[in-house]
């Protein structure tokens, strides 16, 4: 006999125009703006990967020698790269792999973590029909708005691929335990591989096939057989996209023995780092989300305890149980660690939004009352996240003031020439540039800087603020200390920040060769 959620699963095969809508939008708030801050303001970590890319592409080596992370999001946007480079030959923008650089791939690749994002929210509406057709629209509509989500999808970061294996590992465990067979068993195993292969934290996503594993049938025997062939396949597929852990054992081992040591549990607030997750969540989800997904998740622990249907809804919680315990343990804190929690408490919080509404219905009230109570709890979970991502991707594209001395520099400052900035969100590329970043130029001797082959300095009020003398000097000039430097030097272009292009106040000057 077929289990009523089975049924409601089938009867939601075709998403229909609901789940198209939803996916339109959340593509959109993905995609505007994915190239703002290319390649001057990259995200924290994405050169971790694009180097490594680039690195692979010049030499053919495909052993990453670099292990904080896995590879299997390196190989992807290794094969990215390929394919980029191929058109770019075709349209004459280069000729070999010398002549290219990180930046030259960085748009491309964030485009690839956005249609990953934008899947995950498939993904997470293609498991959420087990609950309902409602509750899985709700659940990707929340998904789809949801700040956190929105900004991680722009950037070439592992966080968000890691997030769409999870959920793939999700819907892949639930239908393992629905229709229990080896191969079931093996995909959802594999999913969970994939995702240690893209992060290793992911790898907690095997929880929720070794869960199905009690569907595999009364015998032991049949259990045994599908516990091993998830765990095999959760192994392989970890060493698929990761197999230099193998071929280079100890570089893999320092690596990942690195990586341990920076998330060794420590104590670094004030706060729990449980409470800071949640409060990380809260803001994300926005008050009314919020506590849809607290009340979704009472209640899906209420049934994976007593039932009816307590695998289904084991595979809802045992997941962000896991993970949750993980992160709490970690010494950094950053709250995009919490991203892969996101899909399941949208999930949550549509399953309890639809409990709610269902509640409504019964209500002896007038058809339109009941109407414009759902419409209006639908909307308060709704238009936070909206708001919030429509305005995060908006102050995303903003030209800085930073942009504007990248267009500069890119067009008058000769490539290969020295640049030294103490400008932050002004990382400059290397090539077609000599760059380096230092925390400040006050106080340098500029005849030093030239000897040392320096041809450019940029300078930030970001760094000269904290040595102004008090009242002194004009809020766009910097103070007494930087005087040796701007005696000595062409005060070639000043960028005052503006409403229209906010950031610091910067000064491109260029060094007197003696």
């Amino acid at each position: 006999m077929r289990h009523p959620w089975k049924q409601d699963a089938a009867a939601a095969a075709r998403p229909g125009l609901a789940l198209a809508l939803i996916l339109a939008a959340g593509f959109a708030l993905r995609v505007v703006n994915l190239g703002s801050g290319i390649p001057f303001a990259v995200g924290v970590d994405e050169p971790a990967i694009m180097t490594t890319v680039v690195r692979i592409l010049k030499s053919g080596d495909f052993n990453p020698r670099f292990f904080e992370y896995p590879t299997g999001y390196i190989y992807v946007q290794t094969g990215v790269a390929i394919v980029n480079f191929l058109v770019g030959a075709m349209r004459h923008s280069w000729k070999a792999v010398e002549q290219v650089a990180p930046a030259d791939f960085y748009h491309w690749g964030r485009a690839v973590t956005a249609i990953l994002g934008t899947a995950t929210i498939a993904l997470l509406y293609r498991a959420g029909v087990r609950w309902g057709t409602r509750p899985a629209l709700v659940a990707a509509a929340l998904l789809a708005v949801m700040p956190m989500h929105v900004r991680e999808s722009h950037f070439v970061l592992t966080d968000v691929p890691m997030t769409f294996a999870a959920v793939l590992a999700f819907l892949l465990s639930l239908r393992a335990a629905e229709r229990p067979a080896p191969a079931a068993f093996a995909l959802a195993g594999a999913a969970a591989g994939l995702a240690a292969g893209i992060k290793y934290n992911g790898l907690m996503a095997v929880v929720m096939p070794l869960a199905a594993v009690a569907a595999a049938g009364p015998s032991w025997g049949r259990r045994a057989a599908a516990l091993a062939a998830a765990s095999a396949a959760c192994v392989a597929a970890f060493f698929v996209t990761t197999p230099y852990a193998l071929l280079d054992l100890p570089a893999f081992l320092n690596g990942f023995g690195i990586q341990a040591d920076a998330f060794s549990g420590r104590a670094l607030s004030g706060e729990p780092s449980w409470l800071l997750y949640a409060k990380h969540l809260r803001l994300a989800f926005g008050w009314p989300a919020a506590m849809l997904a607290v009340a979704g998740l009472v209640l899906a622990c209420v049934r994976a305890a007593a039932g009816p249907d307590r695998l289904r809804w084991i595979h809802l919680v045992v997941f962000p149980a896991a993970y949750f315990w993980l992160i709490t343990g970690w010494g950094l804190l950053y709250a995009r660690y919490a991203l892969p929690l996101v899909p399941f408490l949208a999930l949550m919080a549509g399953i309890a939004a639809v409990a709610l509404l269902e509640r409504l219905d019964r209500l002896p009230v007038r058809p339109a009352i009941r109407v414009a109570a759902a419409l209006a709890l639908l909307l308060a979970a709704i238009a936070p996240g909206s708001l919030r991502s429509a305005d995060w991707v908006r102050q995303h594209g903003v030209e800085t003031t930073q942009a504007l001395a990248w267009k500069w520099v890119s067009r008058h400052v000769w490539p290969g020439s020295m640049i030294v900035s103490e400008a932050r969100g002004f990382e400059l590329p290397q090539p077609p540039y000599r760059t380096e970043s230092v925390p400040s130029l006050a106080g340098c001797d500029p005849a030093e800087l030239a000897a040392a082959g320096v041809e450019w300095l940029v300078l930030s009020s970001d760094a000269w603020g904290a040595s102004r003398s008090r009242g002194r000097t004009p809020p766009g000039s910097p103070p007494a200390e930087y005087a040796a430097i701007l005696s000595q030097a062409s005060d070639v272009r000043v960028f005052a920040p503006t409403p229209q292009h906010p950031g610091p106040h910067l000064r491109l000057v260029r060094i007197a060769r003696r």
